[in-house]
């Protein structure tokens, strides 16, 4: 019995990202995804796009959520809670299970520059207090799928037969797509899944539909069983096309926001505050700057 042929997708929406600041962090942001469009987004919950040198994002909290974080340029100088401390370059991803609670920090090595994306995503109730979990996945040793004018990181789940290292609370496909100027790569993802490709450097066209740089489609899931398939084609003719494409099935219950928290009702965020100010966040480490 042969395996079922993939279905094409469609796009439903194209969103251009929001460019911002400069703040009191950051010299210069984009919010790519909004934390007000959760029920058309879930399973992602919110990314932001970062140009900083200082101060960056001194210490603060998290729970409830994953965290993924993809420096572009620069690097990005890390630290945390669990005694972590260490540096990331271009191309290494930071993946977080904030869970039960986490105090880090994230700076621009050395006041220099930093150039970064920053996913968040939901995680279902009984998971957003587990045990707390940090995951550098450096570049040299991401899974990766190529052939002549395409190149595949494979930082989650399977693709072309290829396992990302990251683990993950909810099953997620996460893929850095770099395609020469006319070339195409068809990622296969499961039917259930919502899915959107965020056009990082370049421009493509996604299941047909022009996508800019700066923009971000989105694929909802769509009926059936069988697998489902997405063409990425590089439509700059000058440069390679960089693209983040992530997939997930929405989970489909309550999401509260309280600041850096993400809970299931306005009682969770509160006691994540009380929790906190406790001290059950663990403790700032006294480390000074790499």
């Amino acid at each position: 019995m042969s395996a079922a042929v993939p279905v094409p997708r469609k796009v439903d929406r194209v969103r251009t990202k929001a460019l911002g600041g400069p703040t009191e962090q950051v010299d210069k942001n984009a919010l790519i995804i909004s934390p007000n469009e959760v029920r058309d987004n879930d399973p992602f919950l919110l990314m932001a796009e970062d140009w900083f040198s200082s101060p960056g994002f001194e210490w603060h909290p998290h729970r409830g959520v994953e965290t993924v974080t993809v420096v572009l340029d620069g690097k990005l100088e890390h630290g945390d809670s669990l005694g972590h401390a260490g540096a990331l370059e271009p191309g290494d991803i930071q993946w977080m299970t904030a869970g039960k609670g986490i105090i880090h920090r994230e700076l621009a090595y050395h006041n220099e520059f930093a150039h970064t994306l920053q996913l968040w995503l939901n995680l279902p109730g009984d998971k957003r207090m587990v045990d707390t979990r940090y995951q550098d996945l450096r570049k040299p040793d991401q899974a990766v799928v190529e052939s002549p004018g395409v190149l595949v990181r494979v930082v989650s789940g399977t693709q072309s037969g290829i396992t990302g290292t990251a683990e993950n609370q909810w099953p997620i496909t996460g893929l850095l797509v770099t395609l020469e100027p006319g070339s195409s790569y068809t990622p296969v993802l499961a039917p259930e899944d919502r899915a959107f490709v965020y056009v990082v450097e370049g421009g493509a066209t996604v299941a047909g539909t022009a996508v800019a740089d700066g923009q971000i489609a989105w694929s909802d899931p769509v009926g059936g069983s069988d697998p489902t398939s997405i063409e990425l084609l590089a439509t700059d003719p000058d440069r390679p096309t960089t693209l983040m494409l992530f997939s997930g099935q929405p989970i489909r219950e309550p999401i509260v926001f309280g600041g850096p928290f993400v809970m299931g009702s306005r009682a969770e965020i509160e006691q994540a505050y009380l929790d906190f100010r406790g001290g059950k966040f663990g403790q700032i480490p006294r480390l000074a700057r790499l």
